[in-house]
């Protein structure tokens, strides 16, 4: 079972719903006692970083995600998601992160207009291997709709496996062993973005056979 952590913010069932279409058992959980139990962890996240911090925690389910991190269990964040695995953000000054991968998440500059919402495709970094982004094509396109970007530090930019370019290089995708981020919507990027739903449930379950 994949569990969606359900703390109050934005359309969980969506992302609920696509794990389901590609085949997995996945399931909105609202404690991490029950998110233990997964084989994965999905936080998703959309709007503003300070409240989506303050959800989590208020939820408990921070826990949950540190917890996947330190067992090296498949953990996925998406969008804020995604963002709130970074130490900070400049859009809610004074607010933690969970500190997973080191960096602050900054506001896209630029002259493009923000937030960036539309369709864009991925620049695979060279030399570096994409769990999530096996077996599609060399620059995939997927859907985003945010106006800030983690900007990693040294010690975590090793984990940058893509970015896409809206006024220069945007962090896209990171991995690092068995913690996944992307700043795309892939329940919302039609057949790619199930395709890399379906190879994150993938891990889950090798991951799970693995520990068995």
């Amino acid at each position: 079972m994949i569990a969606v952590l359900d703390y109050g913010i934005g359309n969980l069932r969506s992302a609920e719903k696509a794990l389901l279409r590609v085949g997995a058992e996945a399931r909105l959980v609202a404690s991490a006692a029950e998110a233990e139990r997964a084989a994965g962890v999905v936080l998703p996240g959309v709007g503003n970083f300070g409240a989506c911090a303050a959800a989590l925690r208020e939820s408990g389910l921070d826990r949950a995600v540190l917890d996947a991190v330190a067992t090296d269990k498949p953990m996925l964040g998406v969008c804020v998601g995604f963002q709130l695995l970074f130490d900070d953000s400049e859009e809610s000054p004074g607010v933690a992160g969970l500190g997973v991968l080191s960096g602050t998440v900054a506001r896209l500059t630029g002259a493009e207009k923000l937030p960036q919402m539309q369709w864009n495709a991925l620049d695979r970094v060279p030399g570096r291997e994409s769990v999530l982004l096996a077996g599609l094509e060399a620059r995939p396109w997927f859907y985003f709709v945010h106006s800030y970007a983690p900007v990693p530090t040294a010690r975590s930019a090793g984990a940058v496996v893509a970015t896409c370019d809206y006024g220069g290089a945007v962090v896209a995708v990171v991995e690092r062993d068995n913690c996944f981020g992307t700043q795309f919507h892939p329940e919302k990027s039609g057949s790619s973005g199930l395709a890399v739903l379906a190879a994150f449930a993938e891990r889950c379950a090798v991951v799970a056979a693995a520990r068995t």
